[in-house]
């Protein structure tokens, strides 16, 4: 029970945290021709909130889902010319996805057009506790980091806000 007890301590640590780029990834800012750097944390997303309206449905829609937010991190790079980044610096990020709690569940590969996206999920207690999305193209590299409680079903309302790219989502799409 004593040693039980003290691996849970350890562990602790690992399911606290967040998602951080890697020393190795930070260097690409200086070969990119173009970054965002989007870092909001749960104080700036709540005083983000506090200017959406709660009377435009939209707007209302961001700002309930804001308020189980704890950050939303958004790092992409654009280069010039392919081969600016390595496997090495995607790794460096992967494993910081390989602890309890989180799991891959998107992995899309295109050979043709040398794309790789990832999408992970971290659960805790039984609710989605964070989502990571890692697109590595040939020319560029973007890693989204959405922490805090988040409603799979509300958190397409976020695309298009706070750097986090739009995806259209077809919703109860009808049958023929």
């Amino acid at each position: 029970m004593r040693i039980r007890a003290i691996l849970l301590m350890a562990a602790l640590p690992v399911f606290a945290q967040d998602i951080k780029m890697p020393a190795s990834v930070e260097r690409l800012s200086a070969k990119a021709v173009e970054t965002v750097d989007v870092q909001l944390d749960g104080a700036l997303l709540q005083l983000a909130g506090r200017f959406l309206s709660g009377h435009k449905p939209d707007e209302a829609k961001v700002k309930d889902m804001l308020g189980g937010l704890k950050g939303i991190y958004v790092r992409s790079f654009e280069f010039s010319q392919e081969g600016e980044y390595t496997a090495e610096d995607l790794e460096a990020i992967r494993s910081q996805l390989r602890v309890p709690g989180w799991s891959k569940i998107v992995g899309v590969v295109s050979k043709k057009d040398k794309e790789h996206t990832e999408v992970y999920l971290k659960v805790e207690g039984g609710r989605v506790g964070g989502l990571v999305v890692l697109a590595a193209e040939p020319k560029e590299l973007t890693l989204v980091h959405i922490n805090g409680s988040i409603s799979l079903e509300k958190l397409s309302e976020l695309g298009g806000h706070f750097g986090v790219p739009k995806i259209d989502i077809e919703k109860n799409p009808a049958k023929d």
